[in-house]
């Protein structure tokens, strides 16, 4: 459903569907679609094979496609353009096995013209031609050439087959990519009545507002000041400026100035064709005004930053009244500036006279200065640089690097400060060179080191002073790192250096628990044959009676798995399993679970479709075909998966071990079982190594699919003995939760050293490494069969032990035919639960027997737990071998989950006690219901006491409990939800101030709308 039409003087849009929806505020963010040369057009386009643009991953998936047919693989590719995205293009057809020869076709004389000058870009230029692609330059197309060819079926279609160029010559070609730019989507202004730009683009002011009222454009579908931008950069800089405007100008603490687009930083440093490239400031500062005006439109390749320069500047006159302009660029190779028809005499700031002391003159531009260019060029090392300064030094203007682009971020914050420099000019090109990589010692806090995302230096430093000390937690609350990539080689260095700077002493020990890393523990169990957690801990613990954590329990889990694949629920290592294993299925967020049967490659029968379904519709399950060509089937509860179980191992399915670190499924392709252009039998490889591996405890789960390529032109008959070593040795060394991908990128001596290993036996351990899979896969059994023909283990799945009732842990909804939980809101209160909530004092409490020993399943072997229902409250009760029973609360106050008994019971080093939220790992203490990892957060804890098989709870009366802890207080509703429609509904619940669920305020909801500031006043009463 699309937007078709904006009336902005009613303030409502009409979609494809005919709707009208009113608006307040209406932003347009259409994007844009590649752009196309004045020859083809898009109709042509379409209906000639062989023609594509360089935009979306579908035009990904149709380039590698056509490259694979007849009469094309073994062909010729041309890119026309030369700019950022189509060397990227290049790069991307230069890889294809299927393409050997590959040409680039530009305009101008080199290739990055809009980011290089000539001698940048010659070395660029040599150095991809050094790579055996063709670079065609100073030559137009006049147009395409096509030939008519007759399908198959009957169909004439056109294909291409080349250009005419305007020299007269035909270069002959089987394929096309267009990478020349961008076209803004700005049809839905047009046909509304805004106003837009004849070439392109929504005219917006510096507010970003169009020609329409309350009408705001943003990204690459808006012109502002006639530039349209086709980088990351200046559409966040654009979203992050209506965002102020619309939300922060009129406040609580005041009124604030809106904020206005200005010329935005359009720094760039990418690898194109292999070869770093940045360029940054004003790049082109010492070109003259006329040429850089060329290059105002950035289309997909960043133009040059014109700032000041790119508007002509106005006359001044003098004392005398003659009329002089403020300066003005020569395009000699002097690189400084000079007046008009002063031949060679260089030109200075306008010169005003001395001030008095009571006249304050405003400090001088300094792109209102001569200037001076700084170059260093070493052909040798490929490596060229050129920095712009003020004819005095003092001031970076810009420049480009190609090469070494290692000083990037550094330049970039310079220039942005406009700060004197305090260095001189040439120690920018030779350096103080320290040795090692850079770590952002000599940058300010507020230096931005990622651009995409507007991430500062010091946030890095507020991360790590706030207690993260991982990368993944920063990079997931700064958002550094995620657009492009390219900033994370020195936030990683940055990182490293708070990290010393606060004193905190990294290793790659395990654990707490454990001097160790994962790597030397696997080698230590496997030598001394280690067979449980308790062994281990007294062999290699720091600790000797420790019980672990939530970190080094499933870590040994996985290593006694992956050297003795024993069942995961036997008693001595159930304790170990993350929430996932501990019952064999992944844990949701309402607490109930789902079930991935294994469809090996993909393939499935109909009748265990239709027993999926039989199974889905009986149990009231939702259903989703995964990414991983399997069926999940959502929302199993705990007390239901045997049964669900027992009803698919009848029909011949056997555990998917999506819940596992282990293999997960190997994708395929149909290949040659039906595809007329297969090359291999896709679905029988996958099978054949989906079968082989199932069930592998790895240390991090796996997933055979898109990879880097390791090796090629292997035998399928091969194939298996390579990835036997492989897969053995991944788990051998790599660190805990640590992906494939992950261990290659941090292996010492890179792929290139793996590959010397795993293929040509550089250590001499492949052969043990064959040996130990083919052991190791000689377990396999299916783990849920066994569940299902075992009584005893079935008993560790009940809701409750004292009860056959059961509780819902989410409201459940119906949404597009299927049943789900209703929404989280966006965020939850922070809640400590005290003990004075209960009005009845602790003294007046009883002892009430409420489980039996027997129900807990207790063993030395290690810790055991199990829920029980108290009224509407749950409670959540341990045995701890050597340290008796504890009890607490069930739910998890973090995300209202009642999910404790679940979680991994574990100790710190001072022999504190607690239980790990399954969810999101909230350490709660077992004995006072402190949270050991969130002080804002705390539960009840409650005491036990075991009289022969009796268990029995020191507890208040039911009725005094459940106001505090009671399910109905703390269960998620999807409150209102057809009030607020979809969407906003999805994150909206009816609560107290403390997040409880509070009915009595729906009622004044309904009843007495609030409109002055009840809540504010102290009044609970919800405000709308």
């Amino acid at each position: 459903e699309q937007v078709v039409f904006i009336d902005h003087a009613a303030h409502t849009v009409t979609t494809s569907k005919g709707r009208t929806i009113s608006y307040d505020i209406c932003i347009i963010a259409t994007g844009s679609d590649a752009g196309l040369p004045p020859y083809v057009s898009s109709e042509r386009a379409k209906s000639t094979k062989g023609i594509f643009v360089y935009r979306s991953i579908a035009d990904l998936d149709a380039i590698i496609t056509y490259a694979d047919q007849d009469g094309i693989k073994g062909g010729h590719a041309t890119v026309v353009g030369g700019g950022l995205l189509g060397l990227e293009a290049a790069k991307a057809v230069y890889d294809l096995p299927t393409i050997p020869d590959v040409a680039i076709l530009n305009r101008q004389a080199f290739p990055l013209s809009r980011q290089l000058d000539a001698d940048g870009g010659e070395m660029v230029l040599r150095r991809i031609e050094a790579m055996g692609v063709k670079v065609v330059t100073k030559v137009g197309v006049e147009d395409i050439t096509t030939v008519e060819v007759v399908g198959p079926d009957g169909v004439r279609s056109n294909v291409f087959t080349g250009f005419d160029l305007t020299d007269g010559t035909h270069l002959a070609s089987n394929l096309v990519i267009f990478a020349i730019g961008i076209k803004p989507r700005d049809e839905l202004a047009r046909v509304s009545g805004i106003e837009t730009y004849e070439r392109g683009g929504i005219k917006v002011g510096d507010d970003l507002r169009t020609s329409a009222k309350d009408v705001y454009a943003i990204g690459e579908c808006a012109s502002w000041r006639s530039n349209t931008y086709g980088l990351i950069a200046p559409g966040v800089e654009m979203a992050d400026i209506l965002a102020f405007n619309l939300t922060q100008t009129d406040t609580d603490v005041g009124t604030f100035r809106p904020r206005q687009m200005n010329n935005p930083d359009l720094s760039t440093k990418l690898k194109l064709m292999g070869v770093d490239v940045a360029s940054f400031g004003d790049f082109f500062a010492d070109k003259p005004v006329q040429t850089k005006d060329k290059s105002s439109r950035a289309n997909g390749d960043a133009p040059s930053q014109n700032k000041a320069a790119s508007i002509p500047l106005a006359k001044r006159k003098s004392r005398d009244g003659k009329t002089t302009p403020v300066w003005e660029v020569d395009s000699g190779q002097s690189g400084e500036a000079k007046a008009p028809g002063a031949a060679g005499v260089p030109l200075v700031t306008e010169t005003v006279t001395a001030p008095s002391r009571e006249r304050h003159v405003p400090k001088p531009n300094i792109v209102d200065s001569p200037i001076k260019c700084l170059t260093y060029k070493d052909p040798f090392a490929s490596v060229y640089k050129k920095y712009i300064f003020t004819a005095d030094g003092k001031y970076l203007l810009g420049g480009m690097m190609i090469g070494d682009t290692s000083d990037f971020v550094k330049l970039v914050a310079i220039v942005k400060k406009k700060k004197p420099l305090d260095v001189p000019p040439a120690q920018f090109i030779v350096g103080a060179n320290k040795g090692g990589e850079a770590d952002g010692a000599d940058l300010d806090d507020d230096t931005q080191i990622c651009s995409c995302h507007n991430v500062l230096k010091g946030s890095i430093a507020e991360c790590v002073k706030a207690g993260m000390d991982n990368l993944a937690d920063i990079k997931a609350k700064t958002k550094v790192g995620t657009g492009c990539g390219g900033c994370m080689p020195l936030v990683t260095n940055i990182f490293k250096a708070e990290i010393a700077k606060a004193g905190i002493v990294t290793n790659n020990n395990l654990c707490p628990h454990f001097a160790m890393s994962r790597t030397e523990l696997f080698n230590v169990v496997k030598i001394k044959g280690l067979k449980s957690h308790n062994e281990i801990m007294v062999t290699c613990g720091t600790v000797k009676d420790s019980l672990g954590c939530e970190t080094c329990k499933p870590a040994i889990a996985s290593i006694l798995s992956s050297l003795y694949n024993e069942h995961v629920m036997k008693p001595a290592h159930h304790q170990n399993q993350d929430t996932n294993d501990r019952y064999l299925a992944n844990i949701q967020r309402n607490g109930t679970f789902s079930v991935v049967p294994k469809c090996a490659g993909g393939e499935i029968t109909p009748d265990k479709l239709i027993v999926l379904g039989q199974v889905a519709k009986k149990y009231g399950l939702y259903t989703k075909i995964t990414g991983g060509q399997r069926i999940d089937l959502f929302g199993a509860k705990k007390h239901e998966l045997p049964a669900i179980w027992g009803e698919l191992v009848a029909a011949g399915f056997e555990s998917g071990h999506a819940y596992g670190k282990s293999l997960r499924t190997v994708k395929s392709c149909v290949g040659t079982t039906w595809c007329r252009y297969g090359v291999g039998d896709s679905v029988g490889l996958a099978i054949q190594l989906e079968e082989r591996y199932k069930s592998l405890r790895s240390p991090h789960k796996i997933k055979g699919g898109h990879a880097i390529l390791f090796a090629k032109d292997v035998p399928p008959s091969k194939v298996v003995k390579i990835l036997d070593r492989y897969l053995m040795f991944y788990i051998r060394t790599a660190d805990k939760l640590m992906r494939t991908a992950r261990w290659i990128e941090n292996f010492e001596g890179g792929v290139e050293r793996l590959k010397g290993i795993i293929l040509n036996d550089d250590l001499g351990i492949c052969a043990d490494l064959e040996r130990e899979m083919e052991a190791l896969v000689g377990t396999y059994a299916c783990e849920w069969t066994a569940v299902v023909n075992d009584l005893e283990k079935q008993k560790m799945f009940r809701q409750f032990v004292n009860t056959e009732e059961t509780t819902p842990q989410i409201e459940q909804i119906t949404e597009r035919g299927q049943p789900r939980p209703a929404d989280w809101p966006k965020a939850f209160p922070a809640v400590r639960i005290e003990e004075d909530e209960i009005k009845l004092p602790r003294s007046q409490w009883k002892w009430r027997q409420l489980a039996k020993v027997s129900d807990l399943m207790p063993t030395q072997e290690g810790v055991t737990s199990a829920a029980i229902k108290y009224g509407d409250t749950q409670l959540a009760i341990f045995h701890v071998p050597n340290k008796g029973y504890f009890a607490t609360q069930q739910m998890c106050p973090h995300k209202r989950a009642f999910v404790l008994d679940h979680g991994i019971v574990g100790d710190d080093l001072k022999g504190n006690i607690y239980v790990s939220c399954p969810l999101h790992k909230r350490n709660f203490s077992l004995t006072n219901g402190e949270c050991l990892s969130d002080p804002d957060y705390k539960i009840l804890a409650f005491d036990v006491k075991a009289e022969g098989d009796d268990l029995s709870l020191l507890l208040p009366d039911p009725t005094e409990l459940d106001p505090v802890i009671g399910t109905s207080k703390w269960m998620i509703r999807q409150a209102t939800a057809e009030m607020y429609g979809r969407g906003g509904a999805g994150q909206i619940d009816i609560v107290g101030p403390d997040g409880r669920y509070k009915p009595e305020l729906e009622l004044v909801h309904e009843q007495e709308p609030q409109t002055a500031c009840a809540g504010a006043c102290g009044d609970s009463k919800l405000e709308w």
